[in-house]
């Protein structure tokens, strides 16, 4: 009897050696936190890319429509830029999260550098001056050389103007996961005016101009 046991317990572990009917859930197992991460980590990826994607887009598009207004351009012009800027943005929650600063450069009453005639603003971002204020430039030489960053400033000729967007953005993650970390990223975009000879800012509907608000940091 004995020995008939030491036989039928032989089998049967013969047979649990032989069993591969879990072998694929065991392998699921092991690997689908690597999978997992790998899956998280390209939906962030194309998350961040997408990301750029619109707010380059989003930065020309203010600065060619605003370009693009001739004869004179008006507050109404500005809220609907604006406008289209927000609707652009939606799906990354720009208006909560970024800025969209819009200056019209110009050569200044002195002839000696640029000025920033007038500048609009959208977005509840807070964020400090980095290429000047309204006003910035009118009777002096501080945009002598142009407007923008070191080695890329640009200038506008007498009797027009250009349309210079500078635009900042807290990235919203994807995942709860902070894989590429805090990122504010900046946008530069530039677009010279169409036909326009009067370069000052209209309000013929009495509107709430859309002010920039700076925060010095």
């Amino acid at each position: 009897m004995l020995l008939i046991n030491l036989k039928q317990w032989r089998g049967m572990f013969r047979g649990l050696i032989a069993d591969r009917s879990g072998l694929a859930f065991i392998e699921l197992a092991l690997s689908l936190p690597m999978l997992l991460g790998v899956g998280l980590f390209g939906l962030e990826t194309i998350n961040l890319a997408t990301t750029h994607l619109i707010l380059s887009n989003m930065a020309s598009q203010v600065a060619n429509n605003a370009g693009r207004v001739r004869t004179s351009i008006d507050e109404a012009d500005i809220k609907e830029i604006m406008l289209g800027a927000d609707m652009m943005g939606k799906k990354i929650k720009f208006s909560a999260n970024g800025r969209v600063i819009l200056s019209s450069v110009e050569l200044n009453p002195t002839g000696t550098g640029q000025w920033i005639r007038w500048q609009r603003c959208f977005g509840s971002k807070a964020v400090s001056i980095h290429y000047g204020a309204q006003g910035t430039g009118m009777n002096d030489n501080t945009l002598a050389d142009g407007i923008g960053p070191t080695g890329r400033k640009i200038f506008a000729p007498g009797g027009s103007a250009i349309m210079f967007v500078e635009l900042v953005y807290d990235y919203q993650r994807l995942i709860p996961f902070n894989i590429y970390g805090a990122r504010t990223i900046t946008y530069l975009a530039a677009s010279g005016v169409r036909e326009r000879t009067d370069q000052a800012i209209k309000n013929a509907s009495n509107l709430t101009p859309s002010n920039c608000n700076y925060v010095f940091f």
